[in-house]
């Protein structure tokens, strides 16, 4: 049993290992559509985050405006903002950084 399995494993490295580097040059269609895909995703997250920011800093805005004097809300009000802000501008930096180095590689 254990002969099979590691001829079994040795014939699986040796075919999707060894020969598919030898002898293609391009990138399989696997690849190239999970690529496609990610970019998409990507883009399609960059639109949604610049709406929800706005969401959550007048959200923040809306708390602190009427929180009539409760030190709480202003406080929770407060860490909405700077929080979703924080994050927005995390977003922007990841996709900048992901840009560079999809420019550096290619």
């Amino acid at each position: 049993m254990k002969k099979k399995l590691l001829t079994l494993f040795l014939i699986s490295i040796l075919l999707f290992y060894i020969f598919p580097t030898a002898s293609f040059a391009s990138d399989p269609k696997l690849i190239s559509k999970l690529e496609s895909a990610f970019s998409k995703i990507e883009d399609w997250l960059i639109k949604l985050a610049t709406p929800a920011a706005a969401v959550a800093v007048g959200t923040g805005v809306f708390m602190k405006k009427f929180s009539f004097g409760d030190e709480e809300k202003i406080r929770t009000g407060k860490k909405i903002i700077r929080s979703s802000l924080f994050s927005y501008a995390f977003i922007l930096a990841i996709d900048l950084i992901l840009s560079a180095i999809k420019s550096l590689i290619s």
